[in-house]
């Protein structure tokens, strides 16, 4: 039986359907969601006091991202990605961020990227403040703003579905043991080396920071 969600309530709030969405998909990223467990909707709604529509449509946004997948007359259930399926979305991560964040160093303007620098530093002050949330919200947006310096809107649309689909298992156990403040700095280095112009460089940067996310799943708790 699923154990009760710290989830929070948004009455009759506007844009229900959304901010039930971004609330479910942070619950998963925080582990408090766990694959292979089925949620009904029903019971969701009762706790973020709405009805069981807007509930159930975020669970269908959800499961085109690939997060949950529905049980007929159950609810819905947590996807459960094996060590392949990241291994797959490493890659491909990769093969898209990499080349293009170098390709952002070698044509975007100095001033364009170090615009981003409150993200970049976002990230740290919520890794230095254990805000588990409030780090995945600016690391999605620094990371979809650096890309969109390279002027391609689909090629943010699919790696914005990519990091949807991954999500970041490990944060929380970072937090932890204290070590999410590190890999969080890791972005502003990256934030100057791209500013700097040095395309390869970036590249090469960016293809470890990616290594460094794919240790963290391998750390995710369902993995014990």
């Amino acid at each position: 039986m699923a154990e009760p969600l710290n989830l929070p309530d948004f009455g009759a709030r506007q844009n229900v359907r959304e901010k039930i969405a971004d609330a479910l998909r942070a619950a998963l990223v925080a582990g408090e969601m766990r694959p292979g467990v089925v949620y009904s909707a029903p019971v969701l709604a009762e706790r973020f006091g709405v009805s069981a529509t807007p509930v159930r449509e975020a669970m269908l946004d959800l499961a085109k991202e690939g997060l949950v997948t529905a049980v007929r007359n159950k609810g819905f259930r947590v996807t459960a990605l094996s060590e392949q399926d990241l291994d797959e979305i490493t890659e491909v991560r990769a093969l898209i961020e990499v080349p293009t964040v170098g390709r952002v160093a070698a044509i975007a303007a100095p001033e364009r990227v170090r615009a981003l620098r409150p993200l970049a530093e976002a990230i740290v002050t919520a890794a230095e403040s254990h805000d588990i949330l409030g780090y995945i919200e600016a690391d999605h947006a620094f990371h979809l703003e650096l890309l969109a310096l390279a002027s391609n809107t689909h090629l943010v649309e699919v790696v914005r579905d990519l990091r949807h689909r991954s999500r970041l298992y490990g944060v929380p156990r970072l937090a932890e043991r204290e070590e999410l403040v590190p890999f969080a700095r890791e972005h502003l280095e990256l934030l100057e080396t791209v500013a700097s112009g040095d395309s390869e460089a970036a590249s090469a940067l960016m293809h470890h920071h990616l290594r460094h996310v794919r240790g963290i799943w391998a750390d995710r708790p369902e993995n014990e």
